[in-house]
């Protein structure tokens, strides 16, 4: 009974400190404007200009094209580029001008309509045109293609209708496109970039706190205080994940009303593995500070560690299937890959729990991990 006596008034010590500590550091965040900074603008100008700036759909796309014998077919033709709101036609005398415009880079691509245009074309020996494309940027060089060849299939449709003859087209290709109907690149690019912008908040956040105690002098007093190293972490870890989850609350806001893209799954589900993946950031950048002792060094390291691979290594914007294997693996340790892959699937496709459940696991074991490590490595030593 004596020893239940002094239990409580220790725990209750224990939870005074822990809501000094807490305290404390969200008046230093007060005081300190960085840490606002890095929570609230930094997203706002990184989505601003990743949001606006990268995109990944080729649109009003100049093309040149050359008629060797003008005809009725070959308007009609012309016209139905004219139509589209990707390409746009650029009427050139011979093909040595398309040419040189397209190693001037003012056009991405020339369409050569040749003399028998026409002919081929009315006695059903099928007509072919020519097509050039600038393959400089692969992944740009393939979309061209597949816009010119998705005008010219519907153009030979449409008069394949008006001449009753179907033979030209023997085949019928009726697409479907799910979870992105409209094929925005930005509706796939905001929510990986909001995992992009997590890591780098949430580690940047606390790489620099602990560094920046222990070169204000401020840890030394700390270590010579009751409050256990345990405590101190966690005191400085509660404030720094409401700050990070306020970062991700303005972030998700500025997908759905300023970029329009589309919620379809839960929004509980979205915050609460998103509250999983701010305890990894936190976690990386509270080891990082630990062992660096240094803000500068500190946030060279978080930038490096966490930032390049998240960015790099996360399916982002590369397909992690098109990348060597040894590389596929190494994703797997990158927290970001996990993240990334809840968000396009949680705000495109929805409430999809195969893939939820399995990022989720993979985060609370990394948070755990992360968590554990620096609990260990922290301790009340000054050397």
């Amino acid at each position: 009974m004596g020893g239940g006596v002094a239990e409580e008034p220790a725990r209750g010590g224990a939870r005074r400190r822990l809501k000094g500590l807490i305290v404390k550091e969200f008046l230093q965040i007060v005081r300190d404007p960085s840490s606002i900074a890095i929570a609230f603008v930094m997203p706002v100008v990184l989505l601003l200009i990743f949001g606006y700036g990268v995109s990944l759909d080729a649109k009003r796309v100049p093309v040149a094209v050359v008629i060797d014998s003008p005809s009725a077919e070959t308007a009609a033709f012309v016209g139905s580029f004219g139509r589209s709101d990707y390409l746009i036609p650029v009427r050139m005398a011979s093909m040595r001008q398309a040419e040189a415009a397209l190693v001037q880079h003012r056009v991405d691509g020339v369409v050569r309509l040749p003399s028998d245009f026409a002919a081929r074309l009315g006695n059903g020996r099928g007509a072919r045109i020519q097509v050039i494309v600038n393959g400089v940027d692969g992944n740009k060089a393939r979309i061209v293609k597949g816009y010119m060849e998705a005008v010219w299939s519907k153009w030979l449709a449409k008069t394949a209708a008006t001449r009753a003859s179907p033979e030209l087209t023997p085949v019928r290709f009726d697409s479907r496109i799910w979870f992105n109907a409209n094929t925005r690149s930005r509706d796939y690019l905001v929510p990986g970039l909001i995992a992009v912008i997590m890591t780098l908040i949430g580690a940047m956040l606390t790489a620099l706190v602990v560094a920046r105690e222990w070169e204000r002098g401020t840890m030394e007093a700390l270590m010579v205080t009751p409050v256990a190293m345990g405590e101190v972490l966690l005191g400085k870890l509660v404030p720094y994940f409401v700050l990070g989850m306020g970062g991700m609350a303005l972030s998700v806001a500025m997908a759905l009303w300023l970029f329009g893209v589309p919620l379809r799954g839960s929004a509980w589900v979205l915050y609460g593995v998103a509250a999983l993946f701010m305890l990894v950031a936190l976690g990386m950048g509270l080891l990082i500070s630990v062992v660096s002792r240094n803000q500068y060094v500190a946030g060279t390291i978080a930038i490096v560690v966490t930032f390049l691979p998240a960015f790099l290594l996360s399916g982002f914007i590369f397909d992690l299937h098109s990348v060597p294997p040894a590389v596929q693996w190494l994703t797997r340790i990158v927290p970001a890959r996990y993240f990334v892959s809840f968000l396009q699937t949680i705000f495109l496709a929805g409430n999809v729990w195969s893939v939820i459940l399995t990022d989720a696991a993979a985060l609370c074991a990394m948070a755990v991990v992360l968590l554990g490590i620096t609990v260990r490595k922290s301790r009340k030593r000054l050397d």
